[in-house]
């Protein structure tokens, strides 16, 4: 941490001209100058916006996805929602992450503590420093240095609870009045990092306003919601309530009409937003200014042609998009069979997707064979996936992707990583909210008020269908992109495709009124999953379940080991993979060991 301190330091002196660009968020620094430049209001608000820098992980080039905001890894790799994707040859630390035999060496999570303690959490507690001098010297008032204060503990909670997602409780506790963050043990009493992280973000949300008139910068519901979240990682439950609480009841926000609403760049900082990390291209070299950490994770081959193919759902996943004739989850049976796929047939060859009914969220998702993918054409399958004997049969996360009719206007013109674009990420959204809000219902045994919100959720999930019919079955180079001698015109139009219809069988149902807390936890734990799917949530919610009371109760070790099991018929590599309880958190990295050698300690997990 020392080592890491001194780079900061040097790097804090950087003064900052921004170019004009998108937001708040989106600002890239230029020249330099010396230090006394930061101690005006100018100044401060120079070094904060280096801080929010900092939260998309570009600070650290463009080596940043053990550091990435989205949790692509932790989150979801390590879960039964995604699969590292790509080939096993590339990247070879997050095949670790993938089978739960993650090293001390691995450099991942080396990155992850490195962005969000040794450059986040230190950025911030040096401004702070600056604020509390700038005010001694008279030059700013306690109204601005509050205000300040507020942004900056914001951030300093935002990034300790990125770390402690990761590391657990083995994360050393630093503010700005710690002389010497070299000197400070990672071995904590029970809660104080929770407790910490709380501690920032209710002082943020007593000064925050209610409103910002910059996208990026984060209100007082901002603040609320992510110290609920960090509340019900530790199943604080009557904590938590009261915030979320305020949070819906200020009528601030409401859910967009569409759930596409929210990974479209057209609608982004929309209604449903609570905080949006922002993201910008083309402004700086290489985009930095736009998600680096998940610079990975777009479709490789095939007509589109990107990097690099990693980040793909699993089968397990898709199943769980299975509905019942009602048009609900098929719960314990919705792994019993696959829902057909095109693994090991090549796009030249016939393949009828499947009928099944399944829930329309599925391929706002999941980019499968035979289904439009956005505007860049159908789907044609193995010659769209980088490795499909790897990787499986879909694409990597749809999420964040941008349309066809976007690319290099807002997706990167410069750099390798060229599926880069400005997608901002919808951190927490009202959907977030709701279902939090439903899960403690549940746990208290207040059925109307969970189901009333599941059933909000899945109300908005029927509004709008990826629609378009494909008419073939057999996929080679020449119908990209609609059908044989189609165009780029020809979408939503014409090719060989019915737009008047549904790509698929879609079908969502609303919940009857539950008859036990139990049947209402697992569909709130349901509709998480199916909502947030691919947005490295997954492997989180199932830690803190997995405390709950029997009853509602997901065994984590269970599902997941279930899962690889299953699994093995389509990835007969993860052969041997077990995930144990040591598994639930990342070791310290022995980097940080190494440079605080008798002051941190290990996780005694990896002991």
């Amino acid at each position: 941490m020392k080592k890491l301190s001194i780079i900061l330091a040097a790097f804090l002196l950087v003064a900052m001209t921004y170019s004009c660009s998108e937001d708040f968020l989106t600002k890239a620094p230029q020249g330099s100058t010396s230090e006394n430049v930061f101690y005006s209001e100018k100044g401060i608000d120079a070094l904060l916006t280096g801080a929010y820098g900092m939260v998309k992980g570009s600070a650290l080039w463009t080596v940043s996805w053990g550091a990435s905001i989205q949790n692509w890894t932790y989150g979801s790799v390590a879960s039964d929602d995604a699969y590292k994707g790509s080939e096993i040859t590339d990247q070879v630390p997050v095949n670790e992450i993938e089978r739960w035999e993650v090293v001390t060496t691995n450099g991942y999570p080396a990155d992850k503590w490195r962005l969000n303690l040794g450059m986040g959490v230190d950025r911030v507690n040096k401004t702070l420093r600056v604020v509390q001098k700038t005010l001694d010297d008279g030059t700013i008032s306690q109204e601005t240095a509050d205000r300040f204060r507020a942004e900056l503990r914001f951030l300093r909670g935002l990034f300790y609870f990125e770390a402690w997602l990761v590391f657990g409780d083995y994360i050393p506790i630093l503010d700005e009045t710690v002389p010497d963050p070299a000197l400070v043990s990672n071995e904590n009493p029970a809660d104080a990092v929770l407790n910490f992280i709380v501690a920032d973000l209710a002082y943020a949300a007593g000064i925050l306003p209610a409103t910002q008139a910059q996208p990026g910068r984060p209100t007082k519901y901002a603040a609320k919601a992510i110290a609920a979240r960090a509340l019900l990682q530790e199943l604080k439950y009557a904590e938590a309530k009261p915030l979320l609480d305020e949070i819906i009841s200020s009528g601030k926000f409401e859910l967009m009409p569409n759930f596409i609403d929210n990974f479209n760049i057209a609608t982004e900082n929309n209604k449903e937003s609570v905080f949006e990390i922002q993201a910008n291209v083309n402004d700086i070299n290489e985009s930095l200014n736009a998600e680096m950490g998940i610079g990975l994770n777009w479709p490789h081959g095939g007509d589109i042609g990107m990097c690099c193919g990693f980040h793909q759902p699993s089968q397990n996943l898709v199943n769980a998009f299975k509905v019942d004739a009602n048009g609900l989850p098929l719960f314990d049976t919705f792994n019993n069979t696959d829902l057909k796929n095109d693994q090991g047939i090549s796009s030249d060859q016939p393949f009828v997707p499947f009928t099944d009914e399944v829930d329309p969220r599925l391929d706002w998702t999941v980019g499968r064979r035979g289904i439009p993918y956005k505007d860049w054409g159908i789907m044609r399958g193995s010659n769209w996936i980088r490795k499909q004997a790897e990787g499986g049969p879909y694409m990597p996360a749809t999420k964040p992707f941008f349309k066809k009719s976007e690319r290099y206007t807002l997706s990167t013109t410069t750099g390798w990583q060229t599926g880069i674009n400005a997608n901002n990420w919808r951190y927490i959204r009202y959907a977030h909210i709701l279902l939090w809000r439903a899960e403690i219902a549940a746990f208290e045994n207040d059925l109307v008020t969970a189901r009333n919100y599941v059933n909000q959720i899945r109300d908005r999930a029927d509004n709008k269908l990826v629609m378009g019919k494909v008419l073939i079955t057999t996929l080679p180079t020449s119908v990209y992109p609609w059908g044989l001698n189609s165009t780029d015109a020809d979408y939503g139009v014409g090719g060989s495709v019915d737009w008047t219809q549904p790509a698929a069988n879609y079908k969502i149902g609303q919940y009857p009124p539950f008859a036990t807390k139990e049947e209402a936890m697992r569909a709130v734990q349901w509709e998480q999953r199916l909502e947030f799917a691919m947005e490295g949530r997954r492997f989180f919610d199932l830690r803190r379940w997995d405390e709950l009371p029997a009853g509602m109760r997901v065994d984590m070790a269970a599902t997941l080991n279930a899962f690889q099991q299953g699994d093995l018929r389509i990835r007969p590599f993860m052969n041997g993979a077990n995930f144990s309880n040591k598994d639930k958190f990342m070791p310290v990295p022995q980097g940080q060991l190494d440079l605080q050698k008798g002051v941190l300690v290990q996780n005694p997990d990896y002991l």
